[in-house]
């Protein structure tokens, strides 16, 4: 098997990340540099025609992508160190927690920077400054919102850590080009959680 990755992007490290806790260590990773359009070349499109990372090429020859997606097969292929839910209930309040964390967070994020980092201009044509900014307060908005839920809780999805506290991890860190910071806004209870994620070693892969 082979995934394809980006590891500045933060969804392919999302992928990476939920590998290094599972500890699946035996995929070839193929570095596909965004920043010079390569995901939008012909031997890319062939691999995904929506020309976006990560995608993993099955031992079949099927190619996967889409993170979340990625990341249930692997659960199913390698069923230990669950991060995904032992049984229908929690996968789906895990799965709540964890689409949140994306659409919310992660997205917004996201649309920040791409639309007023002049380092990610070349990726979005045309940037919409004034939209981008325009995000900046949804971001602070549901940041403070995961702080409160972290008021009452441990983790991302209650009571362990799962997939959920990976995407809110990666999109603080990706947050950074925006100047972001828990710390800096005064989200202590997001601070303290994410520097506890950020112990793990799984932090570091990439």
């Amino acid at each position: 098997m082979k995934l394809y990755t980006s590891p500045r992007a933060p969804n392919p490290r999302r992928v990476m990340m939920f590998m290094a806790e599972k500890g699946i260590n035996d995929i070839a990773m193929v570095a596909v540099d965004i920043n010079a359009q390569a995901h939008k070349a012909e031997d890319f499109r062939a691999i995904n025609p929506l020309t976006t990372v990560p995608v993993l090429e099955l031992d079949d020859g099927r190619m996967l992508s889409e993170s979340r997606a990625i990341c249930t097969w692997l659960e199913g292929r390698f069923p230990d160190c669950n991060l995904m839910g032992a049984d229908a209930d929690e996968r789906a309040f895990i799965e709540m927690a964890d689409r949140r964390a994306e659409w919310y967070l992660l997205m917004p994020i996201a649309q920040v920077i791409r639309h007023t980092h002049p380092g990610l201009a070349p990726l979005e044509q045309p940037q919409f400054p004034d939209y981008g900014q325009a995000q900046t307060a949804k971001v602070r908005d549901y940041a403070t919102r995961f702080d409160n839920l972290l008021q009452r809780q441990e983790w991302m999805a209650g009571a362990r850590f799962t997939i959920a506290d990976i995407t809110v991890f990666c999109a603080l860190e990706f947050a950074r080009l925006m100047k972001f910071s828990p710390k800096a806004e005064g989200l202590l209870a997001l601070q303290a959680w994410r520097d506890r994620v950020a112990a793990r070693p799984s932090a570091s892969a990439m």
